[in-house]
């Protein structure tokens, strides 16, 4: 019906091809000949990029919007009872259109870098828009030639097949574009540190200029997994929200080293310090991301076998991959003499110090991760033997080094940049550490006795206190010099560093999260039963009565649904009623549970299989706090963006000259 019509992206995103290497040419000619002029080509030819993409990305929705089966890959994941909602987002419901999607992301980052840093940082304009343009020609040879979403197929079928029935769900909607908004967006910092490495120049600036976008990526990427866990959560049907999956830990391996990139050019920035480490985790980083694009696009997560049988789009990626991973690790070696600096670790006790094994934990909890996940696939290639790295692994390896970066948190932010000492810190820190035995008392109290999760609690108590005191400290030191009322005074304060402030309350959400994490894992409740109409049971506050069972029919599914009438003590508190959901075009189940959430935790259904004479299969379970997981992140979200409203041009001049006496809010 619009063969023309999906042809036209294809020939727009063959042009910004074209345009891709153009820009990669003009850039380097550009610099090499001092001769602006072909700059300015480059710019226009990542700013035409945008715009080519976009469109090449509306031709997509428009054909799934129109059902034209023409398109193979709307034939493939649309048909006509597929709700509108989920044709209008079916351009990410699988390889081909995910790979556009990143692309299009990628050509808005660039288009924005060269609009934003064009005259902040005109020496490094040249190389950062040449590694931008390399990045997007990797990524438009494979979609034009190896995974295209525009190929037509001919004859065109009447009906097409089935969108994933797991994506057909709202959280869906916006759970990888926001994750894919993570992803790309490390290739800012990775294309400004290459820029750095290749002029010789790897001071302050780079840091500076990429601060907020290396931010603005760890909340994409944070919100992506975030919303991943929720949608596992209430779609699923485990009464979980992380299992430590392959495809998760492709989200997590860019999240903690992009975290240790983002406390760690704090060092850079005021005291000339970890150059290399932050050239390293900027390359990593964006390294990682393209990983969990072969990991979870490839095919190479469900066997290596079937990665075998259609290899070339996959070892398309594992080269690409390499030539980033190897590139950018061949300049940061090629280019090690200019990131030496004089500053030096004045003493062991001081926030250079606690960044320093920030980083060290968070890129051994990255590394773990990474051999946990690839370790299978080394073993079947090897020995052409399949075996399983699941949850044990992962829990006793990455959380306590997760438990060790919490207790960071309390420590990092109130100890004083270049030197301290013991006294000083034993002052800073009794308050925090009385909060920490408290907590852990409290947790003593209520039945906790695993170690792991003693110290997880101690840790949090130490954060809060320490965020509260310090606060406090600096309220009250404005407030004897300005006269302010106390609500005013901190108001103040948070608005003449919202980066310091912001970074607090990220940190207030990251407790949160681990609270509701260690609260819902130690006190979950779990019963299954089989019950018939009239039935009660009870589980946690709670007594539940089957009501039985009916057929429910969607728009595209039919649903076998559990109505079950829900009490707290003697009030009727609603119906639940969760579903088994059938999609007859695609021959596939889902499992819709049912949730009551409320402050103290989550009451959750899922219905099993019928088994006869109107009996039902029930799972039930009361996972106390899990909401706090949720809350935490939007705290999270408040404090990021905080943090972003205040900007930074410049790099503060190298701090190297020891001084104790110097207060622990700088």
């Amino acid at each position: 019906m619009s063969g023309s019509f999906i042809e036209l992206g294809m020939v727009a995103t063959a042009l910004s091809l074209v345009l891709a290497i153009v820009c990669i040419a003009a850039s380097i000619y550009g610099a090499s000949t001092q001769q602006p002029v072909f700059n300015q080509v480059a710019r226009q030819a990542l700013i035409a990029n945008f715009v080519l993409v976009t469109l090449s990305g509306f031709t997509v929705v428009w054909s799934f919007v129109q059902n034209d089966f023409s398109v193979a890959y709307v034939a493939e994941n649309s048909n006509t009872r597929l709700p509108l909602i989920y044709r209008l987002t079916a351009l990410w419901g699988a390889h081909e259109g995910s790979l556009l999607l990143w692309l299009w992301f990628l050509t808005l980052y660039s288009a924005l870098v060269v609009l934003i840093h064009w005259k902040t940082h005109p020496r490094s304009m040249p190389y950062v828009m040449a590694t931008l343009a390399a990045v997007q020609v990797g990524f438009q040879v494979l979609i034009l030639f190896l995974s295209s979403p525009f190929t037509e197929l001919i004859p065109a079928p009447a009906e097409g097949r089935e969108l994933n029935p797991l994506l057909q769900d709202p959280g869906l909607i916006i759970h990888p574009p926001m994750l894919y908004l993570g992803y790309v967006g490390f290739v800012v910092p990775f294309a400004f540190a290459v820029a750095a490495l290749i002029r010789g120049n790897a001071g302050a600036e780079w840091v500076v200029a990429t601060r907020r976008w290396t931010l603005f990526a760890w909340l994409a990427l944070t919100s992506g997994i975030m919303l991943g866990g929720y949608w596992a959560y209430y779609e699923l049907g485990w009464g979980g929200y992380w299992a430590w999956d392959p495809v998760e830990n492709a989200s997590l391996m860019p999240w903690l080293t992009g975290t240790a990139l983002l406390h760690s050019i704090m060092a850079q920035e005021n005291r000339n310090l970890f150059r290399s480490w932050n050239a390293f985790l900027a390359i990593t980083t964006f390294a990682l991301s393209l990983l969990g694009t072969f990991l979870v696009r490839s095919g190479v997560l469900t066997s290596v076998h079937a990665f075998a049988v259609d290899p070339t789009r996959g070892t398309y990626l594992l080269a690409f991959l390499g030539i980033v991973t190897l590139g950018g690790f061949g300049l940061l070696i090629y280019r090690a003499d200019t990131l030496r600096s004089n500053a030096r670790l004045d003493g062991s006790l001081s926030r250079e110090s606690t960044l320093l094994f920030n980083n060290l934990f968070l890129v051994v909890a990255a590394a773990t991760v990474f051999l946990g996940t690839l370790y299978p696939l080394v073993v079947e290639v090897m020995a052409d033997e399949r075996i399983t790295v699941a949850a044990p692994y992962f829990n006793k390896t990455v959380l306590p080094i997760m438990v060790a970066v919490v207790w960071l948190m309390a420590i990092g932010p109130v100890v004083p940049w270049r030197k301290s000492n013991l006294t000083r810190l034993r002052k800073l820190m009794a308050g925090p550490l009385c909060a920490a035995l408290v907590c852990l008392l409290i947790g003593w109290f209520f039945g906790v006795r695993a170690l792991l999760p003693l110290l997880a609690l101690a840790g949090i108590g130490c954060v809060l206190a320490s965020i509260a005191l310090d606060t406090w400290r600096s309220t009250k030191a404005r407030i004897d010099i300005s006269g302010k009322t106390w609500f005013a005074g901190l108001i103040a304060t948070a608005l003449w560093n919202r980066r310091r402030y912001g970074g607090f309350i990220v940190h207030l959400g990251v407790t949160i999260v681990v609270f509701g994490i260690l609260a819902s894992g130690l006190f979950q409740e779990t019963k299954t039963v089989a019950v018939a109409p009239g039935e009660q049971f009870k589980i946690g506050a709670y007594t539940l009565t089957f009501d039985g069972l009916e057929q429910v029919q969607g728009p595209n599914w039919t649903a076998l649904q559990a109505n079950v009438r829900v009490f707290a003590g003697p009030d009727d508190v609603g119906l639940m009623q969760p579903q088994r959901r059938t999609y007859p075009r695609g021959g596939m189940t889902t499992t819709e549970s049912a949730i009551r959430s409320t402050f103290s935790g989550d009451l959750y259904l899922v219905v099993g299989e019928e088994l006869g004479g109107g009996r039902a299969s029930l799972r039930a379970y009361f996972i106390p706090l899990v909401g706090w997981i949720w809350a935490g992140w939007l705290v999270m979200i408040i404090g990021s963006l905080f943090a972003l409203s205040q900007a930074r041009t410049y790099a503060a001049p190298a701090r190297t000259a020891p001084d104790v006496t110097e207060a622990a809010n700088p």
